[in-house]
């Protein structure tokens, strides 16, 4: 039988995830695999499920999906629960559907991979659905506090409620004062695109490691001037490469999905984009 999987969302045109786990299917010889990208939004979810067969392994979710979902799911996982978002969806040999998070281990992995594995303090940029999963990534890597630089009272009341649920220290500020925040040793920018290119000509003159979590268009504004200066920079095809490693092992059982393949794959597909 063809096993099947595929990314939701909306917009969807533009997702890589087809171009990364196909190429994992391609390096694992997983001839029978297929994966596509279906335009679904919060009305349309639930009859979508509902019509999925026995054929069908596992979905990867992105925005608006992420916590519509959880309703939908007969179980969640602890990393979902933590930050009640949902980004993969696994099917059970009798039925059921397990909601997972892989944004979140996915983050540690790319830190890890560029050699961040513990800092003293940290900066998220921003204060949406990636900056709680952030925290949450945050919450094995940095030590003590981390500040989330908001647009907003209300912005920065639930991020101080994610600190607090996370066991994270979270202090916030003003967006005005973002430009602080860039002197901390890992600085996370979790903004759409855009909203930090001003930000680009503060950036000091010894920083530490910039994760910018955005990868069309790249490099923003912001990541070639830390690069510039020489920081290290994290992107967000690494990001997205990390996540989808492990969807592609939960999903089909492999215990090691093809990383290298995978990442060459996206950057080849950004590079003609």
């Amino acid at each position: 039988m063809t096993r099947r999987a595929a990314v939701l969302g909306s917009p969807i045109a533009h997702s890589l995830s087809p171009v990364l786990h196909r190429a994992a299917y391609r390096a694992l010889g997983l001839t029978d695999w297929t994966y596509d990208r279906f335009e679904i939004d919060e009305g349309t979810l639930a009859p979508f499920l509902t019509g999925l067969g026995p054929e069908w392994a596992g979905l990867s979710l992105t925005m608006p999906l992420k916590r519509a979902v959880i309703p939908l799911l007969d179980e969640i996982g602890p990393a979902a629960a933590s930050v009640e978002a949902v980004n993969t969806v696994l099917f059970t040999p009798d039925g059921r559907r397990v909601g997972d998070n892989t944004d979140i281990p996915g983050i540690a992995a790319a830190l890890c991979e560029r050699g961040v594995t513990r800092v003293g303090r940290a900066a998220v940029l921003g204060a949406g659905a990636t900056a709680s999963s952030a925290l949450a990534a945050l919450a094995g890597v940095c030590d003590g506090e981390v500040t989330a630089y908001v647009r907003s009272p209300a912005r920065a009341a639930e991020m101080r409620g994610w600190g607090e649920r996370l066991g994270v220290p979270v202090a916030t500020a003003d967006w005005s004062r973002a430009h602080e925040g860039l002197t901390a040793p890992l600085v996370v920018a979790t903004t759409p695109a855009g909203a930090t290119d001003a930000l680009a000509a503060a950036v000091p003159e010894r920083p530490g490691t910039l994760f910018d979590v955005l990868y069309d268009p790249w490099p923003t504004p912001l990541a070639a001037a830390w690069a510039e200066r020489g920081g290290p920079v994290v992107g967000g095809l690494d990001l997205l490469v990390h996540q989808a490693v492990l969807q592609v092992e939960r999903m089909t059982g492999v215990p090691a999905a093809p990383l290298a393949a995978m990442r060459e794959a996206g950057g080849s597909a950004l590079a003609a984009h």
